[in-house]
């Protein structure tokens, strides 16, 4: 199962085998059934039941059990900071531990399942006052709701009121990620909303932004570990879990 939000997304199924990666946002990664270990370049594994891994870590996640959740965490919200401060252990690159983890397995979001997979999403990121300076907030807004359009760092930044040079600085200051990126992630959310509204992988893809086909197929392996093709072929049910 897939539910999407505006800026985020959470993913409950097979572990999938993922190969090594680097996502655009921050993801909260759950062994449903077991621990799972992630290995990055030059540091110790390490093996955990909930991790928060931040944007732009390449890492290779390797699952023990048979089932993982995934929660894509919005930058431009205030609940990646919340969830940061719900682990209890790790570094900047990669937390460990989730307080609630427990409940956190116990109550994974599967459909129609109690409580609601919006009310998990509440306890693994609790909902905060903004903490994000508000131009950046709406320029981040701006990106999601324009996706269907190449909105540029200088379009944005002269709305911002700042040069480009300093609105690339404070973007990923306050969001964790880089405008590129965020920008990609996006029109990843965006194809998953056309595919969930029936429409095909090609048109979904170009639709969203993506020059081609290809071009959506390898962004989408460097960002989660694996090809569209492989996720769509075990069969993912997509959610939009704003109408819940």
């Amino acid at each position: 199962m897939l539910w999407l939000w505006p800026g985020q997304a959470i993913y409950t199924g097979p572990a999938l085998d993922l190969e090594a990666h680097s996502g655009s946002v921050a993801c909260l990664a759950i062994g449903l059934d077991d621990v799972f270990t992630v290995r990055t370049r030059g540091q110790p594994a390490q093996t955990a039941r909930s991790a928060l891994i931040a944007p732009r870590l390449t890492h290779r996640l390797v699952a023990h059990g048979d089932r993982m959740l995934f929660c894509y965490l919005d930058p431009g919200s205030s609940r990646r900071l919340a969830c940061e401060r719900q682990m209890t252990s790790g570094d900047s690159g990669l937390r460990l531990g989730h307080r609630e983890e427990r409940l956190l397995i116990r109550h994974a979001p599967w459909p129609g399942s109690v409580p609601s997979a919006p009310d998990w999403l509440d306890l693994a990121a609790p909902r905060e006052p903004a903490q994000i300076d508000a131009r950046i907030q709406e320029a981040a807004a701006r990106l999601r709701t324009e996706v269907h359009r190449t909105v540029s760092a200088e379009e944005l930044a002269i709305g911002c009121g700042l040069s480009t040079s300093r609105f690339l600085h404070l973007f990923p200051a306050h969001t964790g990620t880089t405008f590129r990126r965020y920008r990609l992630w996006t029109r990843m959310l965006r194809v998953a909303e056309l595919l969930a509204g029936r429409h095909d992988l090609t048109t979904a893809a170009t639709d969203a932004g993506f020059a081609s086909p290809s071009h959506f197929s390898e962004a989408f392996h460097r960002m989660f570990g694996l090809r569209p093709s492989r996720l769509l072929a075990a069969g993912v049910t997509i959610i939009d879990a704003t109408t819940m």
